[in-house]
């Protein structure tokens, strides 16, 4: 059995390896091939291409970039013409996964979407782009399942794959241990974002948030848990510039998270683990101002992160509004979120400030943390994913021997 995987996003590397773990446990025979990154390789895919090099955002970067996609789909679609895999599994990267579903279908391919786009929170006018070229929609949320059945998806929710790779990760003792040598100062790991974009955009706005911090707790401590050595660098010459002292480490965020107090984190799948490690942290998510009034127009989810939509009540609202900390309800909400073009450093200094001093109110965040964890933070979708996708692919296989021999 041979399946063809798509994907783009650091992230879905990672969900990607995963799941091909998962399938070839079950099944020696499955090979896995396409495109993917270093962690899907090290898992056993054979890579045609690495396609987390291009993980990139905005309209302008697509187009710089535009020859090379081109050349990507060009080469899936010959392999598919010749080698004829038995399934397409799509994580993530939807501007460019739809291309790769579309040449699937073309053809015959049977196409799994794991880890959907959310297509509920800023495009549901593609659902009929998702109906027409996936066969099966396999869902990371539990919100999500019902959301694209209503819309004549066939959707199944498998659960979350972060919690897989979180559950998975070992920790680096002697790394933690060198953290958490002086307890009496307490550290705050600052979470930028996986693409170097998102460091560009929001570490200056967490840097002026350091400087405020300090000045109501000078004993506190601070890092910067970068994606990548590059990233790292990047982040280096951006504390150089602030002239504040920040310690910049590359591929130890879980451990940089677990020796943490508090944290301030960019919006991502970041969030699912800081709920699963239980830390009280801040969002901020920096754009410009043409994005931010841009947003009021498509966004149709009441919180820009994942497990504030999991704690909340009534994720599509009819009116949508921007974080309020002062609004009645908002200490219900995990993590006090900014979607912003302008300078939140402020806000966010204040409620790490509170964290930071304040016993009970740390305390309280981490309860609340605990009690949702425990409802959403379980391992597994990989294990649940493959078993799905190998039972359709029998399933199928099976009738079309059954077509065969008719």
């Amino acid at each position: 059995m041979r399946i063809f995987f798509s994907v783009g996003e650091p992230s879905g590397d990672l969900h990607g390896a995963n799941l091909i773990r998962e399938l070839q446990r079950r099944n020696s025979q499955v090979v896995c091939v396409g495109y993917g990154g270093p962690q899907m390789a090290a898992a056993g895919c054979e890579l045609h291409a690495d396609l987390t090099r291009l993980a990139v955002m905005w309209f302008l970067r697509v187009l710089l970039n535009l020859h090379h996609f081109i050349g990507l789909l060009w080469r899936a679609d010959r392999y598919f013409g010749e080698s004829r895999p038995d399934a397409v599994i799509l994580i993530d990267y939807p501007g460019f996964n739809w291309w790769i579903a579309r040449a699937a279908k073309k053809h015959g391919i049977p196409v799994f979407y794991y880890g959907v786009p959310q297509l509920w929170a800023w495009a549901g006018w593609r659902i009929k782009k998702m109906r027409r070229l996936v066969d099966h929609v396999l869902c990371k949320l539990p919100f999500e399942e019902a959301w694209y059945r209503q819309r004549g998806c066939h959707a199944v929710y498998v659960g979350h794959p972060f919690f897989d790779a979180t559950s998975r990760h070992e920790l680096d003792q002697s790394f933690l241990d060198r953290l958490q040598l002086d307890v009496a100062e307490p550290l705050v790991t600052i979470l930028p974002g996986s693409r170097t974009q998102e460091v560009k955009g929001n570490l200056p706005a967490f840097l002026r948030t350091v400087t405020k911090v300090r000045r109501q707790v000078p004993r506190a401590r601070f890092a910067i848990a970068a994606f990548s050595d590059a990233q790292a660098e990047l982040a280096r010459e951006m504390v150089d510039t602030s002239g504040e002292h920040v310690e910049v480490y590359a591929a130890k965020t879980p451990e940089l998270i677990e020796a943490s107090t508090c944290c301030m984190a960019c919006s991502g799948s970041v969030s699912l683990e800081l709920l699963a490690y239980e830390k009280p942290a801040v969002i901020l998510y920096q754009v410009s101002a043409v994005a931010l009034f841009a947003q009021q127009f498509f966004r149709t989810v009441q919180y820009i992160t994942l497990v504030n939509l999991l704690a909340c009540e009534n994720a599509f609202p009819d009116k949508i509004t921007v974080f309020d900390p002062d609004a009645p309800g908002a200490e219900k909400i995990p993590f006090p979120e900014y979607l912003t073009a302008g300078d939140k450093s402020a806000a966010l200094a204040g409620h790490l400030t509170r964290w930071l001093t304040d016993v009970r109110a740390r305390n309280e965040r981490i309860e609340q943390l605990s009690d949702l964890s425990k409802r959403f933070a379980h391992r597994g979708a990989s294990a649940t994913a493959a078993d799905y996708i190998l039972s359709e692919l029998g399933d199928a296989t099976q009738a079309m021997s059954r077509r065969r021999t008719a």
